[in-house]
């Protein structure tokens, strides 16, 4: 019997957090390649990137911290490349009486958070095509930026993982679809559990794939301690996962993860356990119709 091929994406470092919390956390851009890289050889097919300020350990927009880290990954192996664009959308309120933009803010345009995306050109890229609370701050994606955001991603040749933190954002990526924004076969990313979002378990993760358009290609990750086991459940209803730093920092409780391929490692077991295995970087772009 054949064994279902199921999508790895390593998320390597994400944009919360710093070395207190894993002392192992890539934030150059070397160390963000080079987790990618060795994620890659033990089975992840897709890494999602972020970057960050070297020095300060701060997520960064500049294009050329991306630049590197793409020219590394892409000189070592044939890995897919997913790069963020949720940098750019995070609002954090001041204290004034007539509330503005305070420090930490980094909210900007449409064109700002695809310049990376033009410029090198990866085979995938997020797109968060919603708002939402997230944590103590607001991840503002209003609908006029994001039908902008999606035709800078088409014209640049490039599909989009359409992320998707509760049910409402579906049917905006819906409203994407119908109106042409989003062509080809949509991919989506449930993104689960995070505050404030919905939550990280079965139920929501079923309510979710069963309100998505016929046919789509979809993956899940759980964040946390419910990393492993929501990648588990999305395995076993037939989507693609995610593991890594941008998630979860642990390989098990109390035990932290010394790199992204440790938790990369442990998802492969856990697909050979349920009887699916890990597809190859070629085997996604098959799944992913990435190919010509």
């Amino acid at each position: 019997m054949t064994k279902q091929d199921i999508i790895i994406t390593a998320a390597v470092t994400g944009s919360f957090g710093d070395k207190s919390k894993n002392i192992h956390l890539p934030v150059t851009p070397k160390e963000i390649a080079d987790h990618a890289i060795k994620a890659h050889g033990v089975g992840a097919a897709v890494a999602h990137i972020h970057v960050r300020d070297p020095k300060t350990a701060e997520p960064s927009m500049e294009l050329s911290l991306y630049r590197e880290v793409v020219d590394r990954i892409r000189d070592a192996c044939d890995m897919i490349i997913n790069l963020t664009t949720g940098a750019g959308a995070r609002i954090v309120p001041d204290d004034g009486e007539i509330v503005g933009l305070g420090a930490g803010t980094t909210w900007s345009s449409p064109e700002k958070r695809t310049e990376h995306i033009v410029a090198l050109k990866p085979e995938l890229c997020s797109l968060d095509v919603g708002s939402i609370n997230f944590g103590t701050r607001v991840f503002a994606n209003i609908l006029p930026h994001v039908e902008k955001m999606a035709k800078i991603i088409f014209d640049a040749g490039v599909k989009p993982e359409l992320e998707v933190f509760e049910m409402g954002h579906i049917q905006i990526a819906k409203h994407l679809i119908q109106n042409s924004l989003v062509k080809g076969t949509p991919l989506f990313q449930l993104c689960l559990g995070i505050p404030w979002g919905i939550s990280g378990d079965v139920k929501s993760l079923l309510m979710m794939k069963e309100a998505l358009p016929q046919g789509s290609l979809w993956g899940g990750f759980g964040i946390a301690q419910n990393s492993f086991p929501m990648a588990t459940h999305t395995a076993l209803l037939g989507g693609n996962i995610r593991v890594g730093f941008e998630d979860n920092y642990y390989l098990d409780a109390g035990t932290p993860a010394k790199d992204n391929a440790i938790l990369v490692a442990k998802a492969v077991s856990i697909l050979e356990l349920l009887g699916l295995k890990a597809a190859t970087s070629n085997k996604a772009r098959e799944i992913l119709e990435l190919t010509d």
